[in-house]
């Protein structure tokens, strides 16, 4: 009679542990969904891209020049400062940018830089990069759906100005 006793408890046991592994395993794949599928913020209008732009650029005392890395329904991946410069100018690079893009795995992009001196008109040099940059990704199959210059007031969208 203890045989049998046994053999129904450890039949319970093992019972209770395929129900925890499961629920482990569950979890594991919740965490690896989370890890693998996680998105940036919602930016579904030109308007909530140029007010999470500014809340991040704005203070920046010195020029930057940034990359929204965008999957192939643009949703956000991830918003990388890539290049810091001097009060009116930053050197950015096309080969870092193609790079970072790749290591996203990004289907689209959008750039940004701030102009500390308020003033958010693109220079002839913001035109050139832009269009450089734009060559550049296309080469890998990444379109450039903006550029935006932060400044005072609201951020200037090279491509609401047909500049892009």
């Amino acid at each position: 009679m203890s045989t049998q006793l046994t053999l129904i408890e450890t039949s319970d046991f093992e019972a209770d542990r395929i129900v925890q592994e499961n629920q482990v395993i569950d979890e594991a794949l919740h965490i690896l969904d989370r890890r693998l599928f996680a998105r940036g913020p919602n930016l579904t209008s030109p308007g909530a891209v140029a007010s999470y732009l500014k809340l991040h650029l704005v203070q920046q005392e010195h020029e930057v020049f940034g990359v929204i890395f965008l999957d192939a329904k643009h949703r956000v991946l991830a918003f990388e400062v890539l290049f810091h410069g001097s009060i009116d100018g930053a050197a950015v690079y096309p080969r870092q940018v193609v790079k970072r893009s790749l290591a996203h795995n990004a289907a689209a992009v959008i750039f940004v830089h701030n102009h500390p001196s308020g003033c958010t008109e693109p220079s002839q040099a913001d035109r050139v990069l832009t269009a450089r940059l734009k060559e550049a990704l296309a080469l890998i199959e990444v379109r450039v759906l903006d550029h935006f210059i932060v400044g005072e007031g609201r951020p200037l969208s090279l491509a609401e100005h047909g500049w892009l």
